[in-house]
């Protein structure tokens, strides 16, 4: 039996994703007094992400039932024992990280999350699941948070937080990614010039779409 799919953590992520989905009707609060091209813009937006994600501050925002299954098969299947995350929410997907890395005989999940009450709450999700042993949390801007004492390699990349910043996280944390490294992007569509780096020929990456909203990417270079 998998730390994913045994107790506590089964049960948790069972009623996490139950109230995410719950909350999803919350969502147009958010975008209050703003048009959908408004909204859509914001979402991308290199400069916004601070009122975007504040906006959100109540929200889970997690990635999909799948994509966190996804999340968890990739970390096994490449006995990842170093990965970095940008966007920790709630610590949805952080938890199956974390299951991962368990499971893999140990290591360290770096995540990074700006709105203090989200820490709060990803903080009690973790230490339900007996995982927060295995998970620093690092508090405020990623672009600064993630500037500075990283591992010396890294064996998978979420990027889970403001879309626009995808391609400024990825120059933050390239350098220390290990041949083979993997990259998995939530919905990287928002974020086109970070596409085109991963999907260019001779770029350094190999990148494929994988489903409708994610974009799952190796470093070979």
């Amino acid at each position: 039996m998998t730390m994913l799919h045994s107790e506590p953590v089964a049960s948790l992520l069972n009623r996490l994703f139950a109230e995410a989905d719950a909350s999803r009707a919350d969502i147009p609060a958010a975008f209050a007094g703003m048009s959908d091209d408004q909204a859509h813009a914001m979402l991308g937006s290199r400069t916004e992400y601070i009122d975007l994600y504040t906006r959100m501050k109540d929200l889970p925002l997690p990635v999909s039932r799948e994509a966190g299954s996804l999340l968890y098969m990739l970390a096994r299947f490449g006995n990842a024992r170093s990965i970095v995350e940008f966007g920790t929410s709630f610590g949805i997907s952080t938890l199956h990280l974390a299951a991962a890395i368990r499971d893999n005989g140990g290591g360290r999940v770096i995540t990074t999350e700006f709105e203090p009450s989200k820490i709060v709450r990803a903080r009690q999700h973790l230490a339900a699941g007996g995982l927060l042993d295995l998970v620093e949390i690092r508090e405020g801007d990623a672009l600064e948070t993630l500037g500075h004492d990283l591992p010396e390699t890294i064996d998978l990349v979420l990027l889970d937080g403001a879309k626009g910043l995808y391609n400024d996280i990825l120059d933050r944390l390239e350098s220390r990614l290990r041949p083979g490294a993997l990259l998995l992007g939530d919905n990287a569509d928002m974020c086109p010039d970070y596409l085109a780096r991963v999907r260019a020929a001779g770029g350094g990456y190999l990148s494929i779409p994988f489903g409708d909203d994610v974009e799952l990417s190796m470093k070979i270079g």
